[in-house]
């Protein structure tokens, strides 16, 4: 019989060997990935990992706490800290929410994920959100009007957008995506969002392998 929890998976990123040396060079921006119970473990640590090599400072927050996050298929990520203590070092350039049908309604009902949307989208900085996440979107009010894509299974609970089956799609300061297939691309879109224009995004997929 398998295990229940199958391997456990630290991405610690904002320790000491993140922060020193070569690490530092060039970092511009910052993010916020938002690591809910029952989060889609791929599109948070891909998104993570690229906004990473990418050279934005990027924090993942715990929507509970600092203690491990089981994800959708069981594996154990730990968040860098608490949601509640990353906030602190906002605010961000970018925020964003990995899906996964568990995680993304856990982050439908949290009050403080809607209170750092709206701030977000107030002060005109950039969310994004993966494959069932823009439902998390929906139910704060967040992007309305707007053009998002997401996972085809929760196309229809998306009424107030536009709809697109694009993979990754950006409109204005939102960028959205359809899934674990789509990560990498959504990583690197958020990278171009938070660091514009100056060829690092572009940089990213030949040392990736990405076709």
């Amino acid at each position: 019989m398998l295990p229940s929890r199958l391997f456990s998976l630290r991405i610690r990123g904002l320790g000491s060997r993140y922060l020193c040396s070569s690490n530092m060079a060039n970092l511009k921006g910052s993010a916020l990935v938002i690591l809910a119970e029952g989060a889609e473990e791929m599109e948070a640590v891909i998104t993570a990992d690229v906004l990473r090599r990418g050279k934005v400072k990027t924090v993942i927050g715990g929507l509970t706490g600092a203690d491990s996050v089981v994800c959708s298929r069981s594996v154990v990520v730990k968040p860098d800290m608490s949601l509640e203590d990353a906030v602190k070092q906002g605010p961000f350039d970018a925020v964003i929410l990995p899906g996964g049908l568990g995680g993304s309604n856990n982050l439908a009902k949290s009050s403080k994920v809607k209170e750092i949307l709206q701030d977000q989208e107030q002060s005109g900085r950039i969310i994004g959100a993966i494959c069932a996440a823009p439902t998390a979107l929906h139910a704060h009010g967040i992007g309305k009007g707007k053009t998002v894509t997401s996972h085809p299974s929760v196309k229809d609970k998306l009424d107030g957008y536009s709809y697109s089956e694009d993979r990754v799609v950006r409109d204005g300061n939102l960028v959205t995506s359809r899934g674990p297939g789509t990560a990498f691309e959504f990583g690197i879109e958020l990278v171009r969002a938070v660091r514009g224009d100056d060829g690092v995004a572009e940089k990213l997929a030949g040392p990736m392998l990405i076709k």
